[in-house]
């Protein structure tokens, strides 16, 4: 299980002062360290091993905020059906009028209805 990174100095710091309490506990004439002091030493080596790696990870560069933008998903196309109707069948777009023309139409209907005789109201 990954220790926290939070926690990380205080316990190299923890383990360091019991491993002290272990080295003067030793006998004057004991040369050899003691199992709890070997467990706490090599305890200690990889607790400063784990926080070796995590400070060259932090070294490491990190995506900018454009480079997250540009990295979202983008959904893929699915695969179309195939055309049922044969290549003659293919619809053509309608014919659009120009804004000219639509002004000429509205500008000789005008005309036309100036020049209509007018109907008695009854």
């Amino acid at each position: 299980m990954p220790i926290r990174t939070a926690t990380l100095t205080k316990r190299i710091s923890d383990n360091g002062q019991a491993l002290h309490r272990a080295m003067m506990s030793r006998r004057a004439g004991q040369e050899e360290p003691s199992e709890a002091e070997l467990a706490l030493t090599e305890e200690r080596r990889l607790l400063k091993e784990e926080r070796d790696k995590r400070r060259a990870q932090a070294l490491q560069p990190r995506p900018s905020a454009v480079d997250r933008l540009l990295r979202t998903h983008h959904a893929q196309p699915k695969d179309k059906p195939k055309a049922t109707k044969a290549s003659h069948d293919i619809k053509k777009p309608k014919a659009r009028r120009s804004r000219a023309e639509k002004h000429a139409e509205q500008a000789a209907a005008l005309e036309a209805a100036r020049r209509s005789p007018k109907k008695p109201a009854k």
